[in-house]
């Protein structure tokens, strides 16, 4: 669907403009990654560490952000140059023991992220109508597979960006009702600190940040935006304008994620609150901030939720056609079979949790755990001249990528130790 719904983009006729207005048009691919990670899943990795830590762990959405910026701007390039999403050239370049593997685990990260997302959204019911949380998970399974089904991308894409403008919203006003101490936010932002006993929530707000869904996702989508691919300065116009797209959208995230440790800090932390539970910080907040604060919280949360389903059911429809080596359109059947997938196992496994936030903690550790082998797979395909020509990584983008790997790489292996001593 994605790159058949614009057909008049594709006339060899057809140039993009290259003013200011032509760069806005282009934002939209980076918000939908955006949503991704400011999902009810960062929301409870991110209040988990503000209640227990305070302003300790705001580095590591920094650092999480920066690799993330990094890793989407390589997979969208490779989504440009080759016309093949992540998934799909996993299959055409790898050997089948390979992709069947890697592709299988991310199936599997993206039901953990619909999992997360699907949960929120109907934490966020309960706490708004008393819904209990099993109807709630049905009743956003049911919302968002209308929305995938009967939706266009483009309407989709306005309904994210909808989302996300609410979201921002809602935080700039909370963050307005608090004290906040900028020294120790600045001393937070930049001095790497892992406090004792914290590698599982390290673990989860990493995981929440860079999620493999995401860079399957945006390989896909940002192909909705191509013009002449056989015109090498439309590509390089091209590869200019997702760079602003991404940075753009991923500072947005950045922000929110922050915004949400902080507010934390401020109202849970230095009030020796931990918080356990999303339920337990929508009553906590309404105290402390006031009538409207919790209720906010909670219309946020439910916003952040859905839009975030969305986007997971669309990543299990890309991963799962990608194994057939097709594009992702929502009118073939092994992208609705992904979609189900992911949306389904997810709905099920929230029937048998007892402890939702624990569940929205362990799911984002899961997601961090897949991670490596996910952009590994990246960084071979992205730097194989075979696959990419000309736009194959140079050195330099090689190093940060290989940098990147061996971060994760090392926290996982400190998460496992942590795990069994």
């Amino acid at each position: 669907m994605f790159r058949d719904f614009f057909k008049d983009l594709y006339r060899k006729d057809h140039k993009p403009g290259y003013g200011g207005l032509d760069i806005i048009k282009y934002i939209g691919p980076g918000l939908l990654v955006t949503v991704g990670f400011i999902d009810p899943g960062n929301w409870a990795s991110n209040i988990a560490a503000g209640s227990w830590y305070g302003y300790q762990l705001l580095w590591l959405v920094t650092m999480s952000t920066i690799m993330l910026i990094i890793l989407q701007h390589n997979v969208a390039h490779l989504g440009i140059a080759t016309g093949l999403c992540l998934s799909e050239a996993t299959t055409r370049y790898t050997p089948k023991w390979v992709s069947k593997t890697i592709l299988g685990s991310a199936m599997l990260a993206s039901v953990s992220t619909s999992l997360a997302e699907i949960l929120g959204a109907a934490i966020a019911l309960n706490m708004l109508f008393n819904i209990p949380i099993p109807a709630g998970a049905m009743l956003t399974f049911i919302f968002v597979s209308i929305m995938l089904i009967t939706n266009t991308y483009r309407k989709m894409e306005k309904f994210i960006i909808a989302f996300v403008s609410i979201i921002g919203l809602s935080f700039l006003y909370e963050l307005a009702l608090v004290h906040i101490d900028w020294g120790q936010t600045a001393i937070g932002l930049i001095k790497p600190t892992i406090p004792q006993g914290s590698m599982i929530i390290v673990m989860s707000v990493l995981g929440a940040v860079v999620m493999p869904h995401n860079l399957f996702l945006h390989s896909e989508i940002i192909q909705s935006r191509q013009w002449n691919l056989a015109d090498e300065k439309i590509i390089r116009k091209q590869l200019d304008f997702e760079l602003f797209d991404t940075l753009f959208s991923m500072i947005i995230g950045w922000a929110i994620n922050i915004a949400i440790i902080i507010l934390a800090a401020t109202t849970f932390f230095q009030n020796n609150l931990h918080v356990d539970e999303l339920q337990q910080a929508e009553k906590i907040l309404t105290p402390l901030l006031g009538n409207h604060a919790g209720a906010i919280f909670a219309v946020a949360l439910l916003f952040a939720g859905v839009a975030s389903t969305v986007t997971s059911g669309m990543a299990g429809g890309s991963i799962f056609a990608g194994i057939y080596g097709e594009p992702y359109d929502i009118r073939d059947i092994h992208s609705k079979f992904g979609i189900m997938i992911s949306l389904i196992l997810a709905v099920l496994i929230i029937l048998f949790i007892r402890n939702p936030f624990q569940g929205l903690i362990i799911s984002q550790m899961a997601l961090s755990i897949q991670l490596p082998f996910t952009i590994f797979l990246q960084l071979y395909l992205t730097s194989s001249e075979k696959v990419m020509g000309k736009y194959a990584n140079k050195l330099p983008t090689k190093l940060m990528l290989y940098t990147v790997g061996a971060v994760v790489a090392f926290l996982n292996i400190k998460l496992l130790i942590s795990l069994l001593s």
